[in-house]
């Protein structure tokens, strides 16, 4: 109490004994990955796709993270941390500076006023050659024919044949012109349709001529490499890292806002050799594990490309075989929009899925489900889901994507990969870290304060206050506060031992919400027509 020593009016502010608690945020995602430049091993903070290709380049062909990121912001994520680990593919520099020349393309061999190189996707096809033929329709089908111009002859001298064979069979076949503004181009039709070749016009070819009828070697792009850091192969070790170096996932162990992980390049590392099974299944456990330690965060975990539902079942089962209520697993990858090739692509799910996750939370909140949400973006599937195996899939807790007629390609799972029945929905986990969270730095301030009835008081006051604003917003189950919530902080939760070892216990107890996942209508009939009587 200040000292009075002359006679007057005093004007004193005192703290009014509330102590309002904030909820934390809950959208801020963590990826790990691959990236052609940027910083190494050192989380970067990222809030748009501008800030990202300023900080560690564009799209590159074959790897994941720069699409995740983009299909992040683009499904409503606004916030994110990107750790670049493993350095650049192979063919950069020491430092893991520079484009990564192993994915691009060979130098093209000359066919007339044209060059034709191959596509980095023949990197692994057998010898490639293309060969000008005359423009007659042997060999074709229904659809080279369709290709031509519509009012044009087909007997005119200035179409011509381009077969693309590997190793001397033919596999693809074009009926094609030298004129410009048609759609039997040659750079159009080509880029429209195959997927082995590229042709573009040769700088200082004057007028296009067409091509002599002659056979051309093309040569291959090198094969995409398996990533590397510095100079060494990327191994598991790359990705799960080490607390005291910050690198890999321990790199985000002094993020406290990171809310959700994500490792799309995993797949990438998979797909190029560098990793094989075990290995995925040992960097996605250590990212499980990760998430379990810090108790704030949840992995979205992608799985391996190209598997059946039956496949998918398997090694959800046998080969991974998860259980974690810090985990949620989406199954089919997702075909989206690759704007590095200007042709769509498939990719792993996962960052796509924290954009919606991000997106619901700011729409609905965190304890509402994210799902039957429209995945943006998203134009095809890399398997259409069908509902018996989606039965099959479901309670193992396989999240399914699936594409409905008129409604687009939407989440259709909210599941973790926990075997509890307590943790089994992925909204319910999510909520728990908000609350806890949002407690634990809303009430810093009782610590050091008089441990006595009068602090108890304190606590139940604010902590209801918190809930009650929560059971309002629709986050807790029932009709009243009383039934959606309690608070005890009393002589019985602190026992004059426990007062004695410096120790306030607070008990809460909150009934969150869980989704309808599966909505039954049941229908009876009735004799007669007329109205029931009293």
């Amino acid at each position: 109490m200040p000292s009075y020593l002359s006679p007057g009016v005093y004007v004193e502010e005192v703290a009014s004994g509330s102590r309002p608690i904030e909820g934390v945020g809950t959208s801020v995602a963590a990826f790990v990955g691959f990236a052609p430049e940027g910083p190494l091993n050192e989380p970067v903070l990222v809030t748009n796709w501008s800030q990202y290709v300023a900080a560690f380049g564009d799209f590159t062909d074959g790897y994941y993270l720069a699409h995740s990121v983009y299909g992040f912001f683009n499904n409503g994520g606004t916030t994110c941390y990107v750790v670049r680990v493993g350095g650049a593919p192979a063919g950069t520099d020491g430092n893991g500076q520079g484009a990564p020349r192993a994915l691009q393309p060979a130098q093209p061999a000359r066919l007339g006023g044209f060059h034709v190189a191959a596509l980095p996707a023949a990197a692994a096809a057998g010898e490639i050659t293309v060969e000008v033929a005359d423009g007659d329709t042997s060999g074709t089908d229904a659809k080279d024919d369709k290709a031509g111009d519509k009012g044009a002859d087909k007997a005119s001298d200035d179409r011509f044949r381009l077969i693309v064979k590997v190793d001397g069979e033919p596999v693809e076949n074009f009926l094609v012109t030298t004129r410009k503004n048609t759609r039997t181009y040659l750079v159009t039709q080509v880029k429209e349709r195959s997927k082995l070749i590229t042709v573009t016009e040769a700088a200082g070819a004057g007028q296009l001529a067409r091509p002599e009828n002659q056979s051309v070697a093309v040569a291959r792009p090198a094969a995409p490499a398996a990533p590397v850091s510095g100079r060494e192969p990327v191994s598991p070790e790359h990705y799960l890292g080490d607390t005291s170096d910050r690198t890999g996932f321990g790199g985000l162990e002094a993020l406290d806002a990171v809310t959700m992980v994500a490792c799309p390049d995993l797949m990438s590392a998979y797909e190029h050799g560098a990793i094989d099974m075990e290995g995925v299944k040992a960097v996605q456990l250590g990212m499980i594990a990760h998430c379990e330690l810090m108790g704030d965060r949840v992995a979205i975990i992608d799985p391996p490309p190209g598997l059946n539902a039956k496949q998918i079942r398997e090694w959800r089962l046998e080969t991974a075989g998860y259980d974690s209520r810090y985990a949620a697993l989406y199954y089919p990858w997702i075909k989206a929009f690759d704007p590095s090739t200007g042709k769509a692509a498939m990719m792993p799910p996962s960052g796509h899925m924290a954009g919606i996750w991000a997106r619901s939370d700011t729409e609905r909140g965190v304890h509402k489900a994210p799902a039957n949400e429209v995945v943006r973006g998203a134009v095809d599937l890399g398997l259409q889901v069908t509902k018996g195996e989606q039965d099959l899939l479901n309670p193992i807790g396989v999240n399914c994507i699936r594409s409905f007629p008129g409604r687009g390609v939407r989440v259709w799972g909210a599941r973790t990969l926990s075997s509890d029945p307590a943790w089994r929905y992925l909204n319910v986990r999510r909520y728990f870290n908000y609350l806890e969270e949002s407690i634990l730095i809303g009430t810093q301030w009782v610590v050091f304060e008089p441990n006595d009835e009068a602090l108890w008081a304190r606590i139940r006051r604010n902590l209801s206050a918190f809930l009650v604003t929560e059971w309002r917003d629709g986050a807790l189950f029932g009709s009243s506060a009383e039934e959606a919530f309690y608070v005890k902080c009393d002589a019985e939760t602190n026992p004059p031992e426990s007062v004695d070892l410096g120790r306030v216990v607070c008990e809460i107890g909150v009934a969150p919400v869980k989704p309808a996942e599966f909505v039954v209508f049941r229908l009876a009939q009735i004799s007669g027509g007329g109205e029931l009587e009293e």
